[in-house]
Protein backbone atom coordinates (compact mmCIF):
# COMPACT_ATOMS: atom_id res chain seq x y z
CA UNK A 1 0.00 0.00 0.00
CA UNK A 2 1.05 3.61 -0.57
CA UNK A 3 2.59 5.59 2.27
CA UNK A 4 1.72 9.04 0.84
CA UNK A 5 -0.41 10.30 -2.06
CA UNK A 6 -1.36 13.67 -3.53
CA UNK A 7 -5.01 14.52 -4.23
CA UNK A 8 -5.34 16.59 -7.39
CA UNK A 9 -8.81 17.90 -6.64
CA UNK A 10 -10.87 20.01 -4.26
CA UNK A 11 -14.15 20.09 -2.32
CA UNK A 12 -16.09 17.10 -1.12
CA UNK A 13 -14.29 14.50 -3.26
CA UNK A 14 -10.87 15.60 -1.98
CA UNK A 15 -12.17 15.29 1.58
CA UNK A 16 -13.72 11.88 0.78
CA UNK A 17 -10.36 10.59 -0.46
CA UNK A 18 -8.52 12.01 2.57
CA UNK A 19 -10.88 10.12 4.89
CA UNK A 20 -10.35 6.81 3.08
CA UNK A 21 -6.57 7.35 3.15
CA UNK A 22 -6.55 8.13 6.85
CA UNK A 23 -8.34 4.85 7.60
CA UNK A 24 -5.80 2.99 5.44
CA UNK A 25 -2.85 4.72 7.11
CA UNK A 26 -1.90 6.70 4.00
CA UNK A 27 -0.59 10.25 4.42
CA UNK A 28 -2.15 12.85 2.12
CA UNK A 29 -1.07 16.01 0.34
CA UNK A 30 -3.78 18.49 -0.64
CA UNK A 31 -3.30 20.98 -3.46
CA UNK A 32 -5.38 24.11 -3.48
CA UNK A 33 -5.97 27.36 -5.32
CA UNK A 34 -5.78 30.72 -3.59
CA UNK A 35 -9.59 30.76 -3.51
CA UNK A 36 -9.63 27.44 -1.60
CA UNK A 37 -7.08 28.26 1.10
CA UNK A 38 -9.81 27.93 3.79
CA UNK A 39 -11.32 24.73 2.41
CA UNK A 40 -11.62 21.66 4.64
CA UNK A 41 -9.54 19.43 2.38
CA UNK A 42 -6.63 21.79 3.06
CA UNK A 43 -7.22 21.62 6.79
CA UNK A 44 -7.53 17.83 7.07
CA UNK A 45 -4.73 16.72 4.74
CA UNK A 46 -1.35 16.00 6.30
CA UNK A 47 0.30 18.54 3.99
CA UNK A 48 -1.01 21.21 1.63
CA UNK A 49 0.51 23.08 -1.32
CA UNK A 50 -0.94 26.14 -3.06
CA UNK A 51 -0.76 25.60 -6.81
CA UNK A 52 -2.02 28.91 -8.19
CA UNK A 53 -4.75 31.53 -8.51
CA UNK A 54 -8.49 30.87 -8.37
CA UNK A 55 -9.06 30.08 -12.05
CA UNK A 56 -9.06 26.31 -12.72
CA UNK A 57 -6.74 26.74 -15.71
CA UNK A 58 -4.13 28.27 -13.40
CA UNK A 59 -4.53 25.78 -10.56
CA UNK A 60 -6.48 22.50 -10.68
CA UNK A 61 -5.85 22.12 -14.42
CA UNK A 62 -2.25 23.28 -14.18
CA UNK A 63 -0.37 20.02 -14.73
CA UNK A 64 3.07 21.55 -14.22
CA UNK A 65 2.08 23.04 -10.85
CA UNK A 66 0.55 19.75 -9.67
CA UNK A 67 3.59 17.70 -10.72
CA UNK A 68 5.86 20.24 -9.00
CA UNK A 69 3.82 19.85 -5.81
CA UNK A 70 4.15 16.07 -6.15
CA UNK A 71 7.91 16.30 -6.50
CA UNK A 72 8.51 18.58 -3.51
CA UNK A 73 6.28 16.48 -1.24
CA UNK A 74 7.80 13.14 -2.35
CA UNK A 75 4.54 11.30 -2.95
CA UNK A 76 4.10 7.89 -4.61
CA UNK A 77 0.76 8.37 -6.34
CA UNK A 78 -1.82 10.94 -7.40
CA UNK A 79 -5.58 10.54 -7.03
CA UNK A 80 -7.40 12.79 -9.52
CA UNK A 81 -10.92 12.46 -8.04
CA UNK A 82 -13.53 13.36 -10.68
CA UNK A 83 -13.60 16.27 -13.10
CA UNK A 84 -10.54 18.48 -13.71
CA UNK A 85 -7.72 16.09 -14.80
CA UNK A 86 -9.40 12.79 -13.88
CA UNK A 87 -9.99 11.80 -17.51
CA UNK A 88 -7.02 13.54 -19.08
CA UNK A 89 -4.77 10.90 -20.71
CA UNK A 90 -1.91 13.40 -21.07
CA UNK A 91 -1.87 13.95 -17.30
CA UNK A 92 -1.85 10.18 -16.70
CA UNK A 93 1.09 9.86 -19.12
CA UNK A 94 3.03 12.62 -17.38
CA UNK A 95 2.48 10.89 -14.04
CA UNK A 96 3.89 7.69 -15.53
CA UNK A 97 6.91 9.50 -16.98
CA UNK A 98 7.61 11.06 -13.55
CA UNK A 99 7.43 7.61 -11.90
CA UNK A 100 4.25 8.61 -10.05
CA UNK A 101 1.35 6.17 -10.02
CA UNK A 102 -1.87 7.58 -11.46
CA UNK A 103 -4.75 6.23 -9.38
CA UNK A 104 -6.94 5.26 -12.29
CA UNK A 105 -6.73 3.26 -15.52
CA UNK A 106 -4.01 3.44 -18.15
CA UNK A 107 -3.66 6.52 -20.40
CA UNK A 108 -4.66 4.26 -23.30
CA UNK A 109 -7.93 3.30 -21.59
CA UNK A 110 -8.69 6.93 -20.74
CA UNK A 111 -8.00 8.06 -24.30
CA UNK A 112 -10.03 5.24 -25.87
CA UNK A 113 -13.08 5.65 -23.65
CA UNK A 114 -12.84 9.46 -23.67
CA UNK A 115 -13.43 9.45 -27.43
CA UNK A 116 -17.10 8.59 -27.66
CA UNK A 117 -16.88 7.40 -31.26
CA UNK A 118 -13.97 5.09 -30.44
CA UNK A 119 -15.77 3.89 -27.29
CA UNK A 120 -18.94 3.13 -29.29
CA UNK A 121 -16.97 1.24 -31.90
CA UNK A 122 -14.94 -0.71 -29.32
CA UNK A 123 -17.97 -1.77 -27.31
CA UNK A 124 -19.93 -2.64 -30.45
CA UNK A 125 -17.08 -4.96 -31.51
CA UNK A 126 -17.19 -6.50 -28.02
CA UNK A 127 -20.85 -7.38 -28.62
CA UNK A 128 -22.60 -4.56 -26.76
CA UNK A 129 -25.62 -2.90 -28.38
CA UNK A 130 -25.17 0.77 -29.25
CA UNK A 131 -27.68 3.43 -30.25
CA UNK A 132 -27.97 3.51 -34.08
CA UNK A 133 -26.03 6.40 -35.56
CA UNK A 134 -22.89 7.54 -37.34
CA UNK A 135 -19.86 5.24 -37.22
CA UNK A 136 -17.38 8.12 -37.42
CA UNK A 137 -17.29 11.88 -36.84
CA UNK A 138 -19.61 13.84 -39.12
CA UNK A 139 -17.60 15.79 -41.69
CA UNK A 140 -20.26 18.09 -43.15
CA UNK A 141 -23.95 18.98 -43.37
CA UNK A 142 -24.62 16.58 -46.26
CA UNK A 143 -23.22 13.62 -44.31
CA UNK A 144 -25.30 14.59 -41.28
CA UNK A 145 -28.51 14.74 -43.32
CA UNK A 146 -27.72 11.39 -44.95
CA UNK A 147 -27.15 9.76 -41.54
CA UNK A 148 -30.37 11.24 -40.14
CA UNK A 149 -32.34 9.95 -43.12
CA UNK A 150 -30.96 6.43 -42.63
CA UNK A 151 -31.78 6.18 -38.91
CA UNK A 152 -34.88 8.42 -38.85
CA UNK A 153 -35.78 11.46 -36.76
CA UNK A 154 -35.54 12.55 -34.02
CA UNK A 155 -31.73 12.50 -33.79
CA UNK A 156 -29.25 13.95 -31.32
CA UNK A 157 -25.97 15.67 -32.15
CA UNK A 158 -23.20 14.84 -29.63
CA UNK A 159 -19.63 15.97 -29.10
CA UNK A 160 -17.07 13.22 -29.65
CA UNK A 161 -15.14 14.43 -26.58
CA UNK A 162 -16.50 15.52 -23.21
CA UNK A 163 -19.96 15.33 -21.69
CA UNK A 164 -22.31 17.18 -19.37
CA UNK A 165 -24.64 18.15 -22.21
CA UNK A 166 -22.09 20.40 -23.96
CA UNK A 167 -22.32 20.17 -27.74
CA UNK A 168 -25.63 18.28 -27.61
CA UNK A 169 -28.60 19.25 -29.80
CA UNK A 170 -31.87 17.37 -30.40
CA UNK A 171 -33.18 17.70 -33.95
CA UNK A 172 -36.57 16.68 -35.35
CA UNK A 173 -36.12 17.58 -39.02
CA UNK A 174 -33.57 18.51 -41.71
CA UNK A 175 -33.89 22.22 -41.00
CA UNK A 176 -33.06 22.03 -37.29
CA UNK A 177 -30.27 19.52 -37.95
CA UNK A 178 -28.58 21.72 -40.57
CA UNK A 179 -28.85 24.83 -38.40
CA UNK A 180 -27.50 23.13 -35.25
CA UNK A 181 -24.39 21.48 -36.66
CA UNK A 182 -22.15 24.55 -36.54
CA UNK A 183 -23.46 25.55 -33.09
CA UNK A 184 -22.72 22.10 -31.69
CA UNK A 185 -19.24 22.13 -33.26
CA UNK A 186 -18.43 25.53 -31.77
CA UNK A 187 -19.64 24.49 -28.32
CA UNK A 188 -17.61 21.27 -28.47
CA UNK A 189 -14.49 23.17 -29.53
CA UNK A 190 -14.94 25.77 -26.77
CA UNK A 191 -15.47 23.20 -24.01
CA UNK A 192 -13.28 20.27 -25.02
CA UNK A 193 -10.81 21.61 -27.60
CA UNK A 194 -12.27 19.14 -30.11
CA UNK A 195 -14.96 20.26 -32.58
CA UNK A 196 -15.85 16.77 -33.81
CA UNK A 197 -19.46 15.65 -33.50
CA UNK A 198 -21.50 12.58 -34.32
CA UNK A 199 -25.21 11.75 -34.67
CA UNK A 200 -27.32 9.16 -32.90
CA UNK A 201 -30.95 8.13 -33.01
CA UNK A 202 -32.68 10.03 -30.22
CA UNK A 203 -34.46 7.65 -27.85
CA UNK A 204 -37.44 9.46 -26.40
CA UNK A 205 -37.99 9.28 -22.64
CA UNK A 206 -35.31 6.69 -21.79
CA UNK A 207 -33.95 5.79 -18.37
CA UNK A 208 -30.27 6.52 -17.75
CA UNK A 209 -28.79 3.38 -16.17
CA UNK A 210 -25.14 2.94 -15.24
CA UNK A 211 -23.14 0.05 -13.80
CA UNK A 212 -20.27 0.42 -11.33
CA UNK A 213 -17.28 -1.83 -11.89
CA UNK A 214 -13.86 -2.31 -10.35
CA UNK A 215 -11.11 -4.49 -11.80
CA UNK A 216 -7.67 -5.30 -10.46
CA UNK A 217 -4.44 -5.83 -12.44
CA UNK A 218 -4.80 -9.62 -12.20
CA UNK A 219 -7.96 -9.88 -14.30
CA UNK A 220 -10.39 -10.05 -11.37
CA UNK A 221 -13.45 -7.88 -12.07
CA UNK A 222 -16.50 -7.01 -10.00
CA UNK A 223 -19.70 -5.37 -11.13
CA UNK A 224 -21.57 -3.82 -8.23
CA UNK A 225 -25.08 -3.35 -9.57
CA UNK A 226 -26.75 -0.49 -11.34
CA UNK A 227 -27.62 3.11 -10.53
CA UNK A 228 -30.59 4.94 -12.02
CA UNK A 229 -29.52 8.47 -12.94
CA UNK A 230 -32.60 9.52 -14.90
CA UNK A 231 -33.29 12.59 -12.75
CA UNK A 232 -31.21 15.18 -14.56
CA UNK A 233 -31.45 18.69 -15.94
CA UNK A 234 -29.75 19.59 -19.21
CA UNK A 235 -27.84 16.30 -19.07
CA UNK A 236 -26.51 17.10 -15.57
CA UNK A 237 -27.50 14.55 -12.92
CA UNK A 238 -29.40 15.84 -9.89
CA UNK A 239 -30.37 12.60 -8.12
CA UNK A 240 -29.19 9.01 -8.33
CA UNK A 241 -30.54 5.82 -6.81
CA UNK A 242 -29.64 2.16 -6.55
CA UNK A 243 -31.03 -0.26 -7.50
CA UNK A 244 -33.24 0.88 -10.38
CA UNK A 245 -36.85 -0.09 -9.84
CA UNK A 246 -37.33 -0.87 -13.55
CA UNK A 247 -34.41 -3.30 -13.82
CA UNK A 248 -35.56 -6.81 -12.91
CA UNK A 249 -33.28 -9.78 -12.18
CA UNK A 250 -33.29 -10.97 -15.81
CA UNK A 251 -32.37 -7.50 -17.11
CA UNK A 252 -29.75 -7.10 -14.37
CA UNK A 253 -28.09 -10.38 -15.39
CA UNK A 254 -28.05 -9.30 -19.04
CA UNK A 255 -26.61 -5.90 -18.11
CA UNK A 256 -23.90 -7.48 -15.95
CA UNK A 257 -22.86 -9.82 -18.76
CA UNK A 258 -22.55 -6.89 -21.17
CA UNK A 259 -20.41 -4.92 -18.75
CA UNK A 260 -18.04 -7.84 -18.14
CA UNK A 261 -17.65 -8.34 -21.90
CA UNK A 262 -16.86 -4.67 -22.40
CA UNK A 263 -14.32 -4.47 -19.58
CA UNK A 264 -12.45 -7.58 -20.67
CA UNK A 265 -12.23 -6.27 -24.23
CA UNK A 266 -10.10 -3.27 -23.17
CA UNK A 267 -8.09 -4.89 -20.35
CA UNK A 268 -9.30 -2.24 -17.90
CA UNK A 269 -8.03 -1.96 -14.30
CA UNK A 270 -9.47 0.51 -11.73
CA UNK A 271 -12.90 1.86 -10.83
CA UNK A 272 -15.10 2.74 -13.76
CA UNK A 273 -18.70 3.18 -14.80
CA UNK A 274 -20.42 2.00 -17.96
CA UNK A 275 -23.46 4.05 -18.91
CA UNK A 276 -26.51 2.90 -20.84
CA UNK A 277 -29.82 4.22 -22.08
CA UNK A 278 -32.76 1.94 -21.38
CA UNK A 279 -35.61 2.11 -23.88
CA UNK A 280 -38.51 1.32 -21.54
CA UNK A 281 -40.78 0.50 -24.49
CA UNK A 282 -38.59 -2.44 -25.52
CA UNK A 283 -36.47 -3.04 -22.37
CA UNK A 284 -33.38 -2.77 -24.58
CA UNK A 285 -30.13 -1.37 -23.20
CA UNK A 286 -27.80 0.71 -25.38
CA UNK A 287 -24.20 1.50 -24.40
CA UNK A 288 -23.56 5.27 -24.55
CA UNK A 289 -20.24 5.92 -22.79
CA UNK A 290 -17.80 4.93 -20.08
CA UNK A 291 -16.40 7.09 -17.29
CA UNK A 292 -12.85 6.05 -16.43
CA UNK A 293 -12.87 7.49 -12.90
CA UNK A 294 -14.77 7.45 -9.63
CA UNK A 295 -18.24 8.94 -10.11
CA UNK A 296 -19.89 11.74 -8.10
CA UNK A 297 -22.66 9.26 -7.27
CA UNK A 298 -20.45 6.38 -6.07
CA UNK A 299 -21.86 6.60 -2.49
CA UNK A 300 -25.21 5.07 -3.47
CA UNK A 301 -23.39 1.94 -4.57
CA UNK A 302 -21.39 1.95 -1.33
CA UNK A 303 -24.60 2.22 0.69
CA UNK A 304 -26.25 -0.84 -0.91
CA UNK A 305 -23.14 -3.04 -1.15
CA UNK A 306 -21.17 -2.03 1.94
CA UNK A 307 -18.01 -1.72 -0.18
CA UNK A 308 -15.77 1.36 0.12
CA UNK A 309 -14.98 2.11 -3.52
CA UNK A 310 -12.25 4.65 -2.82
CA UNK A 311 -10.36 2.19 -0.63
CA UNK A 312 -10.71 -0.53 -3.27
CA UNK A 313 -9.54 1.91 -5.96
CA UNK A 314 -6.45 2.71 -3.87
CA UNK A 315 -5.71 -0.97 -3.27
CA UNK A 316 -5.99 -1.82 -6.96
CA UNK A 317 -3.71 1.10 -7.91
CA UNK A 318 -1.17 -0.12 -5.34
CA UNK A 319 -1.09 -3.49 -7.11
CA UNK A 320 -3.17 -5.46 -4.63
CA UNK A 321 -5.71 -8.13 -5.59
CA UNK A 322 -9.42 -7.60 -5.02
CA UNK A 323 -10.35 -9.60 -1.96
CA UNK A 324 -14.05 -9.90 -2.79
CA UNK A 325 -15.70 -12.42 -5.13
CA UNK A 326 -18.64 -11.58 -7.37
CA UNK A 327 -20.93 -14.01 -5.54
CA UNK A 328 -20.23 -12.10 -2.32
CA UNK A 329 -21.73 -8.91 -3.76
CA UNK A 330 -25.23 -8.43 -2.40
CA UNK A 331 -27.47 -5.45 -3.08
CA UNK A 332 -29.24 -4.72 0.19
CA UNK A 333 -32.13 -2.25 0.42
CA UNK A 334 -32.19 0.99 -1.56
CA UNK A 335 -30.10 4.15 -1.55
CA UNK A 336 -30.74 7.64 -2.93
CA UNK A 337 -28.34 10.54 -3.40
CA UNK A 338 -29.39 14.17 -3.83
CA UNK A 339 -26.79 16.56 -5.20
CA UNK A 340 -27.01 19.78 -3.23
CA UNK A 341 -25.86 22.60 -5.48
CA UNK A 342 -25.37 26.27 -4.64
CA UNK A 343 -28.00 27.25 -7.21
CA UNK A 344 -31.35 29.01 -7.14
CA UNK A 345 -34.00 26.59 -8.50
CA UNK A 346 -36.54 29.45 -8.62
CA UNK A 347 -34.26 31.47 -10.89
CA UNK A 348 -33.39 28.97 -13.62
CA UNK A 349 -30.82 27.30 -11.32
CA UNK A 350 -28.53 30.32 -11.40
CA UNK A 351 -25.32 29.82 -9.36
CA UNK A 352 -25.48 31.23 -5.83
CA UNK A 353 -21.96 31.64 -4.46
CA UNK A 354 -21.28 33.53 -1.24
CA UNK A 355 -20.72 33.14 2.48
CA UNK A 356 -22.61 30.53 4.49
CA UNK A 357 -23.82 32.18 7.67
CA UNK A 358 -26.27 29.55 8.91
CA UNK A 359 -25.70 25.82 8.54
CA UNK A 360 -27.79 23.05 10.11
CA UNK A 361 -26.79 19.55 9.00
CA UNK A 362 -29.10 16.52 8.81
CA UNK A 363 -28.36 13.32 10.71
CA UNK A 364 -29.95 10.26 12.26
CA UNK A 365 -30.07 6.61 11.18
CA UNK A 366 -29.19 5.74 7.57
CA UNK A 367 -28.12 9.28 6.61
CA UNK A 368 -24.73 10.12 5.10
CA UNK A 369 -23.53 13.58 4.16
CA UNK A 370 -20.46 14.14 1.99
CA UNK A 371 -19.57 17.84 2.07
CA UNK A 372 -16.74 20.31 2.58
CA UNK A 373 -18.86 23.27 3.73
CA UNK A 374 -19.12 24.77 7.22
CA UNK A 375 -20.62 27.87 8.85
CA UNK A 376 -18.53 30.81 7.72
CA UNK A 377 -17.33 29.06 4.55
CA UNK A 378 -17.25 31.23 1.45
CA UNK A 379 -18.46 29.34 -1.65
CA UNK A 380 -16.22 30.54 -4.49
CA UNK A 381 -17.77 31.44 -7.86
CA UNK A 382 -15.01 29.77 -9.89
CA UNK A 383 -15.93 26.09 -9.74
CA UNK A 384 -18.75 23.59 -10.03
CA UNK A 385 -21.73 24.49 -7.82
CA UNK A 386 -21.87 21.10 -6.03
CA UNK A 387 -21.46 21.76 -2.29
CA UNK A 388 -22.85 18.57 -0.71
CA UNK A 389 -24.15 15.10 -1.44
CA UNK A 390 -26.93 13.83 0.81
CA UNK A 391 -27.17 10.04 0.69
CA UNK A 392 -29.72 7.89 2.50
CA UNK A 393 -30.53 4.18 2.82
CA UNK A 394 -33.78 2.31 3.41
CA UNK A 395 -34.96 -1.29 3.36
CA UNK A 396 -36.74 -0.42 0.12
CA UNK A 397 -37.20 2.58 -2.18
CA UNK A 398 -40.27 3.88 -0.37
CA UNK A 399 -38.47 3.86 2.95
CA UNK A 400 -35.39 5.53 1.43
CA UNK A 401 -37.61 8.33 0.04
CA UNK A 402 -39.09 8.92 3.50
CA UNK A 403 -35.63 9.08 5.06
CA UNK A 404 -34.49 11.48 2.34
CA UNK A 405 -37.52 13.74 2.84
CA UNK A 406 -36.86 13.88 6.57
CA UNK A 407 -33.13 14.55 6.09
CA UNK A 408 -33.75 17.30 3.51
CA UNK A 409 -36.22 18.99 5.84
CA UNK A 410 -33.47 19.16 8.52
CA UNK A 411 -30.86 20.58 6.13
CA UNK A 412 -30.61 24.39 6.24
CA UNK A 413 -28.06 26.57 4.47
CA UNK A 414 -28.42 30.37 4.46
CA UNK A 415 -28.36 32.96 3.03
CA UNK A 416 -27.19 31.35 -0.22
CA UNK A 417 -29.75 29.57 -2.38
CA UNK A 418 -29.49 25.79 -2.83
CA UNK A 419 -31.33 22.95 -4.55
CA UNK A 420 -32.66 21.62 -1.21
CA UNK A 421 -36.20 23.01 -1.82
CA UNK A 422 -36.22 21.47 -5.31
CA UNK A 423 -35.31 18.05 -3.92
CA UNK A 424 -37.98 18.33 -1.22
CA UNK A 425 -40.60 18.92 -3.92
CA UNK A 426 -39.22 15.99 -5.85
CA UNK A 427 -39.66 13.69 -2.83
CA UNK A 428 -43.36 14.66 -2.80
CA UNK A 429 -43.97 14.32 -6.54
CA UNK A 430 -46.53 11.53 -7.23
CA UNK A 431 -44.81 10.39 -10.43
CA UNK A 432 -41.40 10.23 -8.75
CA UNK A 433 -42.92 8.29 -5.86
CA UNK A 434 -44.27 5.76 -8.38
CA UNK A 435 -40.95 5.64 -10.20
CA UNK A 436 -42.54 6.90 -13.41
CA UNK A 437 -39.51 8.91 -14.52
CA UNK A 438 -37.22 9.43 -17.51
CA UNK A 439 -34.35 11.71 -18.46
CA UNK A 440 -37.00 14.32 -19.35
CA UNK A 441 -38.72 14.20 -15.98
CA UNK A 442 -37.16 17.36 -14.49
CA UNK A 443 -37.65 19.32 -17.70
CA UNK A 444 -41.32 18.36 -17.73
CA UNK A 445 -41.75 19.44 -14.08
CA UNK A 446 -40.16 22.83 -14.75
CA UNK A 447 -42.27 23.36 -17.88
CA UNK A 448 -45.46 22.60 -15.94
CA UNK A 449 -44.46 25.00 -13.16
CA UNK A 450 -43.86 27.75 -15.72
CA UNK A 451 -47.28 27.15 -17.27
CA UNK A 452 -48.97 27.31 -13.86
CA UNK A 453 -47.32 30.67 -13.15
Amino acid sequence: MFSKILIANRGEIALRIIRACRELGIRTVAVYSQADRNSLHVRFADEAVCIGPAASADSYLNILAIISAAEITDIEAIHPGYGFLAENPHFAEICESCKVIFIGPTPENIRLMGDKMAARSTMHKAGLPIVPGSVSAIKNKEEALKTAKSIGYPVIIKAVAGGGGKGMRICHNDLTLASNIMTARSEAEANFGNPNIYIEKYIERPRHIEVQIIKDKFGHILQLGERDCSIQRRHQKLLEESPSMVVDSKMRKKLGEMVLKGMKSINYASCGTMEFLLDVKTNNFYFIEMNTRIQVEHPVTEMVTGIDLIKEQLRVAAGEKLRIQQDQIQIKGAAIECRINAEDPDNNFMPSPGKIETLILPGGPNVRLDTHIYAGYEIPPYYDSLIAKLIVWGNNRQEAIKVMHRALSEFHIAPIKTTIPFHLKLMENPLFLKGDISTHFVGDILKNETKEE
